[in-house]
């Protein structure tokens, strides 16, 4: 599986990402071919070799020539970036990374998603700034994007349009909400709501990097130098294989021996519900031999917020332990195949280039069900069948 590492040295920002990819081999004029398909006019990039800490970076600019538009709403960008020519994955990418933006916006100005208008995102060099992610993300194939946790600036203040505001920005904040981040006392503002955005959308979390085999690497360069470390974020590009694949999730964990055993399942129903990736009961005993429940639920840290009201809303518990923890995964895709039964879903799992097809329990409830046959004979039959 190709993937791209962020490591974001001195954050990131939306010319660093561009910068980095252009350095990583991807080149200008490509890059520029693409962007053009979005028809904006007096819209130009630049790109020069500038060096950080005695290493050789790619600063681009996105160089603006026509009149600016005052404010843009989210459907502006959507029918801009629809309008073009560019390929639909570039097109979805980009939407999802604007959403991420939007949101931030619509809770940090108290406005909703449709209503909240973008100012220095909304700015054509920032829609290029995005757009030309999306488009560096086809352009190498990235199959999925990791990061290193995400620096940001403190101490120090930005100017923006409603006036002075505190480091890191209240909109980077929110957009980086449960997603891991590093405050530093740099008092400049290391990452921005367009790099930000970047990785919040596109990023499934962190990586042990041991796990990558890296094929080239790129330096997108930042403005200013930056005294306490040099204003770089670097991206690395190559394979990891998909045995290995992995993601950060956070266990949380409790011990119960108040609560009626029946309400165990519903909770238990409730958290799947809620987005956690597993949830499971084991007898446990407790202090003075009390005879108790370990509740556990695994979810990403996202969802963590909603598994946490579950436990607290639906059991008698007072406080959960919560883990950070790394789950390795194989590759699983869902597949429909032919049976004597019709169309059915089944799950591939990919290892090592071979596949196995298992059947889906929901799908074999179902025909079941349908067929008036004992779930264990449909399990046989078509498993048979993927055989």
């Amino acid at each position: 599986m190709k993937i791209a590492y962020f490591d974001t040295i001195a954050g990131v920002s939306g010319d660093m990402t561009l910068g980095a990819f252009v350095s990583a081999g991807l080149p200008l004029d490509e890059l520029g071919r693409e962007v053009g398909k979005l028809n904006l006019e007096g819209v130009e990039l630049q790109a020069s070799h500038i060096s950080r800490s005695g290493i050789t970076a790619v600063k681009l600019d996105v160089v603006i020539t026509s009149t600016p538009t005052k404010h843009r709403h989210l459907k502006d960008v959507y029918e801009i970036i629809d309008a073009s020519s560019l390929s639909d994955r570039v097109k979805t990418d980009a939407r999802k990374i604007f959403m991420e933006v939007a949101k931030a916006e619509a809770k940090v100005h108290n406005s909703t998603i449709e209503k909240v208008h973008f100012h220095e995102v909304g700015a054509l060099d920032s829609i290029v700034d995005i757009v030309g992610a999306a488009i560096c993300f086809e352009k190498f194939g990235i199959e999925a994007v990791y990061s290193s946790p995400v620096k940001l600036g403190h101490g120090g203040y930005i100017e923006a349009e409603h006036g002075k505001l505190p480091l890191p920005g209240p909109a980077t904040t929110e957009i980086l909400r449960q997603y891991p981040t590093l405050l530093t006392d740099i008092p400049f503002e290391l990452t921005t709501p367009t790099g930000a955005a970047i990785i919040k959308s596109m990023s499934q979390g962190l990586l042990s990097m041991e796990q990558l085999k890296i094929h080239s690497i790129g330096y997108g360069a930042g403005t200013r130098e930056i005294p306490q470390v040099p204003n770089l974020l670097r991206i690395m590009i190559g394979e990891m294989p998909q045995a290995l694949a992995a993601d950060e999730l956070v266990m949380i964990e409790t011990n119960i021996d108040d609560m009626n055993p029946e309400i165990y399942p519903y909770v238990i129903e409730k958290l799947i519900a809620a987005g956690a990736n597993d949830a499971y009961l084991v007898p446990v005993i407790m202090k003075k031999g009390r005879p108790g429940i370990l509740l556990s639920a695994l979810t990403a840290r996202s969802k963590m917020d909603e598994a946490l009201r579950v436990i607290f809303g639906q059991t008698s518990t007072i406080g959960v332990r919560i883990i950070p923890t790394e789950r390795k995964k194989l590759q699983r895709e869902q597949r429909e195949v032919q049976t004597k039964f019709g169309p059915v879903k089944v799950k591939a799992i990919i290892f090592e280039g071979s596949e196995r097809l298992v059947p889906e329990f929901e799908e074999c409830k179902r025909l079941a069900e349908a067929h008036k046959l004992p779930l264990m004979e449909v399990y046989k039959m078509v498993e048979k069948q993927l055989e």
